[in-house]
């Protein structure tokens, strides 16, 4: 603080004896030099100057510092803030893109897996439809082997019957008939 008036001093009084040495008048007031009041009234005015404006301005000084320290803290502050926003949607793009990754993976996984599937249904529907026509030929060649076998029957007797009756006479009749009806009283 002293040292602040000193160079208050110093800075008023080298412009007075500067003007001392520029005015060599003698003019008086009081009889007392004139640059002398000058001086005086310069210093007074000075005095009053720091006097009324010094606490002020200091104040408006030390607000205006405190004010700039604050909006310095909150942009530090704000800046935190929008660093952690920033880094917290990396963190979220990094998860979603992981997240998308890992959904595209299972995609084609299950797609694979069904594919699988499919493929396997599909095999096993051809071998259902070629074991149904397995059975189908089989059956049809069991019929088709059952009506030929009927047909080769039907085929002998008939002509087993064309034999016989070409073959046998009235007696041999007589005498079948009779072997038959005696085979009958038997049973």
């Amino acid at each position: 603080m002293k040292r602040r008036v000193a160079i208050l001093l110093l800075l008023l009084i080298i412009p007075v004896v500067a003007f001392a040495q520029e005015h060599h008048q003698t003019a008086t007031f009081l009889r007392i030099p004139a640059w002398i009041w000058k001086t005086v009234n310069l210093i007074a005015f000075g005095w009053l100057l720091w006097h009324f404006l010094a606490g002020p301005i200091r104040k408006a000084f030390a607000d205006r510092h405190q004010h700039v320290r604050g909006e310095a803290e909150e942009a530090r502050a704000r800046r935190a803030k929008a660093d952690q926003l920033a880094a917290d949607i990396e963190a979220r793009l990094r998860q979603i893109e992981q997240d998308v990754r890992s959904i595209r993976e299972r995609a084609v996984a299950d797609g694979e897996r069904q594919k699988r599937e499919m493929i396997a249904a599909a095999e096993a529907e051809a071998q259902k439809i070629l074991q149904a026509a397995r059975h189908e030929v089989d059956n049809r060649v069991k019929r088709a082997r059952q009506e030929l076998t009927e047909y080769a029957g039907q085929l002998a007797s008939d002509r087993a019957e064309q034999i016989l009756r070409e073959t046998i006479t009235d007696e041999d009749r007589r005498k079948l008939f009779a072997d038959s009806v005696r085979e009958v009283g038997q049973a």
